[in-house]
């Protein structure tokens, strides 16, 4: 049986690999000239890891990544807010794994076939029997899998367009510092506003920020500068020693619940069908998962197996949706006596606290 997939991503190229290993003939459409990742860092976390490890791949991701679990949350003088326990972070649920996203994306791409990598190929249509409409003509599949992201052609062609991508209510920038290491990682809450460093592998730093603020507005290191500038070290120095061409700036969006990831032969994955915010560290993990979860179910049942991988996933999903949205508010909460008492709680809640609610999110596996 033949499988199409959407996008040249990080789900798209997972789902690739784990449809190739259960027989599928696998042909992945990617409309940009190559087969590569613009990002900036990526942790993988735990439940993300059993997916790769169920792919083949875990060895070779942790081996180029740095294990980094999350150190805890500040506040703007550097005082902890809430920190994690690592060691038992790590005993419960596993290893993390800090990375460039492009490390990530080449350890796919050379799981999937060469034959099977179609880059430079625009999707204009896809129809529920399983014929993708593209620039190079249309082709016909027993499964199509749109993999293609948050603007998902797949969805759009199928579901319409509504539910439309709902903006967050803050941008975000992210960018690599080359020469302010840091020894671990760690994320700032202020008001309406936070800033986010972690280590990766070969030194390097890896930075977010992200701020209240209008939909599609702008704004570079300049801004970033002054807006942090008096927040605890080492953040001024992190965004003194950025360069403004590494820099990248988008707004934050995530996409409304759908009422199914299939229909026909068509199933979406990842940001298609669960677009979310990134308080969790879960977009990518969360398509991993997907791959793996839908390779499964059509494994013995073809197309007919996609109810079971919608049943599946869908409510995962959606909860992570949730709780990541949830986050995302507490995080932005911008009037002066709300986060004084949201940090005096956060001083409160034990340890052992913190790392039971990471259970429903990172304990999955396959």
């Amino acid at each position: 049986m033949k499988a199409i997939i959407v996008g040249g991503g990080i789900g798209g190229l997972a789902t690739a690999i784990a449809l190739d290993r259960s027989g599928w003939q696998v042909e992945v459409l990617e409309r940009a000239p190559e087969f590569t990742e613009v990002g900036a860092g990526l942790a993988v976390l735990p439940n993300a890891l059993r997916a790769l490890d169920r792919l083949g791949l875990g060895e070779e991701v942790q081996r180029r990544a740095l294990d980094q679990a999350p150190v805890g949350i500040k506040d703007v003088t550097g005082r902890w807010l809430s920190r994690n326990d690592a060691t038992e972070l790590r005993r419960r649920y596993g290893q993390w794994a800090m990375l460039h996203r492009a490390d990530l994306l080449e350890v796919l791409r050379a799981a999937v076939p060469a034959e099977a990598l179609r880059p430079g190929v625009t999707v204009r249509e896809v129809h529920r029997d399983g014929a993708v409409v593209h620039s190079d003509g249309t082709t016909a599949a027993d499964l199509v899998v749109g993999a293609d992201g948050i603007g998902s052609t797949t969805r759009r062609s199928i579901w319409g367009p509504q539910p439309a991508p709902r903006y967050a209510g803050y941008s975000t920038w992210r960018m690599i510092v080359a020469t302010r290491p840091v020894g671990e990682a760690a994320e700032t809450w202020g008001r309406g506003e936070r800033f986010g460093y972690s280590p990766l592998p070969d030194g390097r730093t890896y930075c977010y920020a992200m701020v209240n603020a209008p939909q599609s507005r702008g704004g570079g290191l300049t801004e970033l500068r002054a807006r942090f500038r008096g927040w605890h070290a080492p953040i001024p120095a992190l965004l003194g020693a950025a360069q403004e061409a590494d820099v990248l700036h988008h707004d934050t969006y995530e996409l409304p619940d759908l009422d199914t990831y299939v229909a026909g032969k068509v199933a979406l994955v990842g940001d298609a069908a669960h677009a979310m915010t990134p308080n969790l560290g879960q977009g990518a993990c969360q398509a991993l998962e997907d791959a793996v979860v839908l390779a499964s179910a059509v494994a013995g049942a073809g197309p007919a197996g996609l109810a079971d991988y919608d049943r599946l996933r869908r409510p995962r999903t959606q909860m992570i949706v949730r709780r990541s949205r949830r986050i995302g508010e507490l995080a932005h909460w911008s009037a002066a006596v709300p986060v004084a008492a949201r940090n005096a709680a956060m001083r409160l809640m034990p340890r052992s606290s913190l790392t039971r609610s990471m259970g429903p999110v990172v304990g999955w596996a396959p």
